[in-house]
């Protein structure tokens, strides 16, 4: 039986690989598979399990970028080093907004929205969002077309957009990207800065969901933890990689078009589920 549990970790797994980074909400794509393949195990652990998992994800952020996010270096110049420093201070400035209201109002959150109803109307919503903002932005020429450049100001804007994320199935890196792009950057410095932004978040949030449940675990709630959080880095990379091909030369209308599609799925599912 301990099998069918590890497989379905593993599934868990991908989805947050792939979920967590595309920008078509890992929440609303693991209460479908949760509605059909749910761990046996108790809730307080399913709900650390589903956030702590994300230590994967963003594990292969920093991997990726190691080097990129390192201001210490021995291959780096003096002025890659500030500029990394600097990208730092950045990515500190956009975390404030969610630092302050995601700890007031987290909780609220997950106990008032985290349903079906309102994961559907928010994939759909989002997803018209990117349409529309795709076709305002057909015509406009980013100001920000390089990370570095970005500043202090616009990083503190997204990160107000992040915030949005608190409502279940809108997705972290969806609203930050939306935000990223109706405020002047590239659709390649939008989806970095997400990525950078998630780091402090991730980690943050996955700390205070260990410590909430505290560190009495059984072996096999253990292992569990450790197969999701292993595949979600492995299938992370696949996605953050593929991710930034795509947006070089592509925009996020299929993004859109696939939250709608899915937004009415779950949305007819669970009615005719009452």
């Amino acid at each position: 039986m301990f099998t069918l549990e590890i497989i379905k970790a593993i599934v868990l797994g991908i989805v947050e690989g792939l979920t967590e980074w595309l920008p078509v909400s890992s929440t609303g794509h693991m209460i479908l598979v949760d509605e059909f393949m749910s761990l046996n195990v108790s809730k307080a652990f399913m709900d650390m399990f589903l956030v702590v998992i994300q230590l994967g994800a963003i594990l292969a952020v920093v991997t990726l970028n190691f080097d990129r996010l390192n201001p210490f270096s021995k291959r780096k110049t003096y002025l890659k080093k500030r500029q990394t420093i600097s990208l730092w201070g950045k990515v500190i400035v956009g975390c404030i907004p969610a630092a302050v209201i995601g700890l007031a109002f987290n909780d609220y959150m997950e106990e008032h929205f985290m349903n079906a109803q309102v994961v559907a109307f928010t994939l759909i919503l989002y997803g018209v969002l990117f349409i529309i903002v795709e076709n305002y932005n057909k015509h406009r020429t980013p100001s920000i077309k390089d990370i570095d450049y970005l500043d202090y100001k616009t990083a503190l804007i997204i990160g107000f957009f992040q915030v949005l994320s608190l409502v279940p199935g809108t997705s972290r890196s969806g609203s930050t990207i939306l935000g990223g792009i109706l405020f002047g950057t590239s659709r390649v410095v939008a989806t970095e800065y997400t990525f950078f932004l998630a780091i402090p978040v991730m980690f943050g949030a996955s700390a205070l969901k260990l410590f909430k449940f505290g560190f009495n675990y059984t072996f096999e709630e253990v292992i569990l933890l450790l197969v999701g959080m292993v595949v979600a880095f492995t299938v992370s990379i696949i996605s953050i990689k593929f991710l930034l091909r795509y947006v070089r030369t592509n925009d996020f209308k299929a993004f859109g078009w696939y939250r709608i599609i899915l937004g009415l799925i779950v949305f007819v599912y669970f009615y005719f589920q009452g």
